[in-house]
């Protein structure tokens, strides 16, 4: 015979257990039952023994094996308060409790040492939801106090994110040494470095006498390389603290010496012990971001337009908009600054050409004007390198071309001329490695492609050229990138990279379009292009406001969205940020 089909039903009585804690409840209150009383500061707490046992590896321990407490009907428990244990117990039965200043710290004591691990989290919670910059070392050193992980690692990020605002606090003077370097030598400190200077200046005059005595192993943590010149060397090397220890000072004439040395022996040989200290990467809340500024929006007119590129988000952000429209003017970054050099001025009755020279730090999303060029152009190219800017050729405002090159010191904040180029060009692509500027190409004035690469020696002044039948670039832009100097386009598709050190190039995967007047830049080891104008087969030409990535590792483009508007002449750089705002704005 077949068996009929047995049929099983799991039955889940959700509020079983909420239910029982309740009745235990009623019953201690009731005084029913309950076997045991815990005792504080003469006040008598009646439980169950089973109760206390199943919530608490500590009354486990103590009443389940051979102690006198397991024999015993009223049990003390030390350094607790009366109504700390009463709160306790009430989460024992309820699984509720409230939490506020008044009572979390002895709270957050009573759930350690009664192996309460989940109320003692829920301490650490509150206590981070209260971190401010304010109290952030304090609530570090409590939590070092408690054992607490969860609350000190919450504490350190703040520490790390508002150090700002901590590095002027009082707690931060009361650090010790160690904590100090701690902090200092961490790549996550949200921090420029004249800000870690600043703080460890503050720290050692705190307590002069027995901290000055730590003013060298302290100045070891800021990352001399990242530092304004100006601000190192005329307000850092004149401090009294810095001056008073060789090691410092020592420090500083190494690295005065590899600013002012542009020869790469002597880079070489000056580095030395210095170079552990100087290859010492920016910290990580150091962004570098895509900035967009300036150049001709839908071929309407010239754009006052600055934007930021929000990775995170993958979308443009708006900056301060520049002070006036400047057409055809240069953009170059340095020491986290952006730089707008010339350019001819569109708001005026007459055009003029310019010589002014306006900045824009991120940090301060504020326009400012700078030392002004020696000559007025448009329409020219530059570019950094170590300290300087280079500024090189253009046109004048008659609509001359000009061979003149002048350099800027940010060091010394002033401008001087250079050696001329050989060869007049307008619009080729430049770029600086290795000591040496190399300008691609271009036009001359019959807007002829020039075939050859002009060298710029900067530690000599001088100038070479050589002719190259691969080179036939105009309104191309040039970029670094593996050592390599990548050109990209320039009335055609061709991408081509050339090996400085073996003088040759090398083709790279093509671009979709023949394109000119777009710009690139270098982030993250990846290049990136935007805007521009396009050829298409029937020789008609198309603003862009295409955005592309190229991987060098696998030779290929890919589109990474678009600007909010076409845009050719513009410029395209990669700025440097310590904060965080963008990614909260």
């Amino acid at each position: 015979m077949d068996h009929p089909t047995v049929s099983i039903f799991l039955y889940e009585d959700k509020e079983q257990s909420s239910n029982l804690l309740l009745q235990l409840n009623a019953l201690r209150q009731k005084n029913i039952l309950t076997d045991v009383s815990l005792c504080s500061e003469n006040t008598e707490i009646p439980c169950h023994r089973n109760v206390l046992v199943s919530s608490s590896p500590y009354f486990r321990a103590m009443l389940c094996n051979n102690f006198l407490e397991q024999q015993q009907a009223k049990i003390n428990l030390k350094g607790i308060t009366s109504a700390i244990l009463s709160t306790i117990i009430d989460y024992v039965y309820t699984g509720l409790i409230s939490i506020s200043m008044d009572v979390v710290l002895p709270l957050m004591q009573a759930a350690s040492m009664l192996q309460y691990d989940r109320l003692f989290e829920a301490c650490s919670s509150f206590l981070q939801e209260q971190l401010s910059p304010d109290n952030c070392l304090s609530m570090i050193r409590l939590s070092e106090i408690m054992y607490c992980n969860s609350l000190r690692e919450k504490a350190k990020e703040v520490a790390m994110k508002s150090f700002s605002d901590v590095s002027v606090s009082e707690d931060l003077c009361e650090l010790s040494l160690p904590e100090l370097m701690g902090y200092l030598e961490d790549d996550s400190l949200c921090a420029e470095e004249e800000q870690v200077f600043e703080t460890l200046v503050l720290w050692i005059h705190h307590d002069p006498l027995s901290r000055h005595g730590a003013i060298s192993e302290l100045f070891k943590k800021v990352r001399l390389r990242y530092i304004h010149p100006t601000y190192l060397f005329q307000f850092i090397a004149n401090d009294p603290l810095i001056q008073a220890s060789t090691l410092c000072t020592d420090l500083i004439e190494s690295v005065r010496r590899l600013m002012f040395s542009v020869s790469t022996k002597c880079i070489s040989d000056t580095l030395g012990d210095l170079k552990p200290l100087w290859v010492a990467p920016r910290r990580h809340s150091c962004q570098d971001m895509l900035v967009v500024v300036g150049g001709r929006k839908n071929n309407e007119q010239t754009s006052r337009e600055a934007l930021i590129f929000d990775g995170k988000r993958e979308k443009w952000k708006w900056l301060a908009k520049l002070p006036l429209r400047l057409y055809k003017a240069s953009y170059v970054s340095l020491h986290s600054v952006l730089y707008v050099t010339g350019g001819l001025t569109t708001n005026t009755k007459h055009s003029q050409a310019s010589k002014t020279v306006y900045t824009l730090s991120l940090k301060t999303n504020q326009w400012w004007t700078a030392e002004p060029m020696l000559e007025s152009r448009f329409a020219h190219q530059s570019v950094s390198y170590l300290h300087f800017i280079f500024v090189l050729g253009g046109l004048r405002t008659n609509r001359q071309m000009t061979d003149s090159v002048e350099r800027y010191d940010s060091m010394f904040n002033q401008w001087e001329a250079m050696a001329p180029m050989p060869e007049v060009v307008l619009h080729p692509a430049v770029a600086a490695t290795d000591q040496r500027i190399y300008v691609f190409g271009g036009e001359d004035s019959m807007q002829n492609p020039v075939r050859i690469i002009q060298v710029y020696h900067i530690a000599r002044n001088m100038w070479s050229k050589m002719e190259n039948r691969s080179v036939k670039n105009v309104s191309a832009p040039a970029a670094i990138l593996d050592e390599k100097i990548y050109i990209i386009g320039g009335y055609t598709r061709r991408v081509i990279a050339y090996d400085t050190k073996a003088n040759r190039f090398i083709k790279c995967a093509n671009l979709k379009e023949r394109r000119m007047h777009h710009t690139a830049t270098v982030l993250n080891n990846q290049l990136y292009i935007t805007g521009g104008r396009s050829i298409n087969g029937y020789d008609v030409i198309e603003d862009l406001d295409t955005f592309e990535c190229y991987d060098s590792k696998t030779d290929s483009w890919t589109s990474k969205g678009s600007l909010p508007y076409k845009l050719f002449d513009h410029g395209f750089l990669t700025v440097t940020h310590v904060s965080e705002t963008w990614d909260n704005s």
